[in-house]
């Protein structure tokens, strides 16, 4: 039996256990095997019995653009499981929350066999006969590669696919110049566009990899959905219905939204979707057919198991100085309704030291967090012995979307008491009592509310932050402009620019919005200073983040932001913190890290801010001003206590 440990509507404790064939319908966490190595999937089965033996594995894309289109891929799998067909998405290994992969290795070359793997893993779980490949982009190509290989599929759906690996090497290359002209270039010749990395090996096979020169033996039908607004597979489509294998054409728009817009402004391609659904629709019979059951002595069960024969737990290496030892990850639901999802990572056995980390959702990225972060520290932190816990807030990633609210929220009014569900599960289940919480931007701002809400909490770890009062009704359009406003630079630059009196004299700006924003800027700059006055003579402000602040502090509980030089979150902090950031001392530190992005997306800068992340977490000596070699400041207010 296939079980996840999930909690009553308060708590959760070890025993607190739901068969996931229980859950009717609703998509099964799992890790299977891919050589010698494990991947992370979701398993959608259908409702009722399936439509006819077809499966269906999803191939996503590359990097960032997987980030973006998490939800869409979720709604794709859905919809194809609508019509009767079993589908399994996954992450490529050194992927989402797989195990990490030789950074030298030729990834094109892993990750076809990991589409092998997922359709072999397809058809014993659920004895399909037939499996088809949807793949998106550069999983297009990925999944064409795996078709390639006799055997592996039996139909292909190709959404935006990437049909030339150099010229798709030049728009990574355009993209990579673009996001960081000043960076070096990597010493081992790989490539890393928006955080996400290509190796050598890899960027040498792709530049020989022609579609329409690949020949898909066992293949007989293939569904291209091009982007409508810039479509690139014709030729492709051609060459196939001219190998005899029977193509079908249609672009469709809904890309770019879907895949080249940033999560929390993500959205869902329904015509794309439309058209797979059709395609696959006359795939299967019009009436049900019993699948085939899986011959378990053929297909041998290779799952990775807990104590009770579970296949959501994951071992991991420790250290090389410890032997043997591994840290497990577990995937877990923290609630029933709706079901919240969450991947804990735990250190070794025996380890005697009692501490825990949760990592709330960045924006409306999944719980692998920004350009996989979390994933990276969750793992680097369980070797020091911590529990840490990467969730998904309802609505976000794969937690369900509470009944009556929208999908995709950022600041979901309910996200307190989500943490708080994560906090009771650690402190009843690990019997943890000191814990951090920690997030990079929206992440950053529920881990503070969260402590100011009294959640009993010892320490919490922000990333730029660019919001510390949300209001129900508020946009985030609204915190793009709140940034613009606290941060008088950007107004003198516009103000004095030739630029701006251009396009002031073109009516190219609109000047009452501009007007309502230096009002606004005035309004700031006088409550800031009339704030840090009431808080000279200790007169409470209500709503106040200085005086909100000192109240986390004065219960004995550290706050530590890391902010990008120039983010806009920085301003706020000085304008609604005021005088109280310097008056905490010890209990309040702030890092200023130079050559960032919000997200931090070079490799580089990132590395360091991890480092600066785990050294607040670990660190027990005191620290003074310091600067960091690579053109990265780091400012810390007081003394690091633990």
């Amino acid at each position: 039996m296939r079980t996840a440990v999930l909690t009553n509507s308060n708590s959760a404790t070890a025993s607190d256990e739901l068969s996931f064939d229980a859950a009717g319908g609703d998509p099964e966490p799992l890790y299977f095997p891919s050589g010698a190595h494990a991947l992370f999937g979701w398993l959608h089965r259908p409702q009722a019995v399936p439509m006819g033996d077809l499966g269906l594995v999803i191939c996503k894309p590359f990097g960032y653009e997987a980030i973006c289109s998490h939800r869409s891929l979720r709604a794709f799998a859905e919809e194809a499981v609508s019509v009767g067909v079993p589908t399994l998405r996954f992450d490529y290994l050194g992927t989402g929350n797989s195990e990490e992969i030789d950074p030298s290795a030729n990834q094109l070359e892993v990750w076809s066999r990991d589409v092998v793997a997922a359709a072999e893993e397809l058809r014993r779980r659920t004895g399909v006969a037939r499996v088809g490949l949807l793949g998106f982009r550069l999983g297009a190509l990925i999944a064409a590669l795996a078709a390639a290989q006799g055997g592996t599929a039996d139909a292909l759906i190709a959404v935006a696919p990437i049909t030339s690996g150099r010229r798709y090497l030049r728009e990574m290359r355009t993209i990579q110049l673009a996001a960081a002209a000043d960076a070096p270039a990597p010493a081992d010749g790989s490539l890393e566009v928006s955080g996400f990395s290509l190796s050598a090996a890899t960027m040498g096979a792709l530049s020989l990899v022609e579609l329409p020169q690949l020949a898909l033996p066992s293949v007989q039908e293939v569904l291209i959905v091009d982007r409508k607004e810039l479509p690139g597979a014709k030729a492709w489509a051609d060459a196939l219905t001219q190998s005899g294998v029977k193509a079908k054409y249609q672009p469709q728009p809904g890309f770019v939204r879907m895949m080249m817009t940033a999560p929390h402004f993500s959205v869902i391609p329904q015509a794309m979707i439309a058209a797979t659904r059709d395609w696959l629709r006359c795939l299967t019979p019009s009436s049900p057919q019993p699948s085939n059951e899986p011959n378990l002595e053929r297909a041998p069960r290779r799952e990775y198991r807990d104590a009770q024969g579970d296949s959501t737990v994951l071992r991991l290496p420790c250290e090389p100085d410890a032997p043997g030892a591994t840290l497990t990850e577990t995937v877990m639901f923290l609630s029933k309704e709706p079901r919240m999802f969450a991947i804990v990572t735990e250190p070794r056995d025996g380890e005697p030291r009692r501490r825990g980390v949760i990592l709330v959702n960045a924006g409306a990225t999944h719980h692998v967090g920004p350009n996989r972060m979390y994933v990276t520290l969750a793992r680097r932190w369980a070797r020091r012995g911590y529990v840490v816990v990467r969730m998904d807030l309802a609505g976000l990633g794969d937690s369900d979307t509470r009944r009556d609210r929208p999908d995709g929220e950022v600041y979901p009014p309910a996200a307190l008491d989500d943490i708080r569900v994560a906090v009771d599960f650690m402190r009843e289940r690990y019997g943890i009592t000191n814990i951090t919480l920690g997030g990079l931007c929206s992440g950053a701002y529920h881990s503070l509310q969260a402590a100011a809400a009294g959640l009993p909490v010892r320490r919490v770890l922000m990333v730029n932050p660019l919001n510390f009062h949300w209001r129900e009704g508020m946009t985030l359009q609204d915190l793009t402009w709140l940034g613009f406003v606290h941060n008088p630079r950007t107004f003198l630059e516009q103000v004095i620019g030739s630029k701006f009196w251009k396009k002031l004299f073109t009516g190219r700006v609109n000047v009452v919005r501009l007007a309502k924003l230096y009002a606004q800027y005035l309004q700031v700059v006088a409550k800031s200073v009339l704030s840090n006055t009431a808080r000279a003579v200790r007169l409470p402000l209500r709503g106040d983040l200085g005086c909100q602040m000192e109240a986390i502090a004065a219960r004995g509980i550290e706050m530590i932001f890391v902010f990008a030089s120039g983010d806009p979150g920085h301003g706020l902090l000085k304008h609604l913190g005021g005088t109280s950031v310097e008056r905490l001392g010890a209990r309040c530190r702030v890092h200023i890290m130079d050559g960032a992005d919000h997200i931090f997306s070079q490799g580089g800068v990132r590395s360091t801010l991890e480092e600066i992340l785990s050294e607040e977490l670990f660190a027990r000596q005191p620290t003074a001003l310091r600067s960091v070699d690579g053109g990265v400041g780091g400012h810390i207010h007081g003394e690091q206590a633990r």
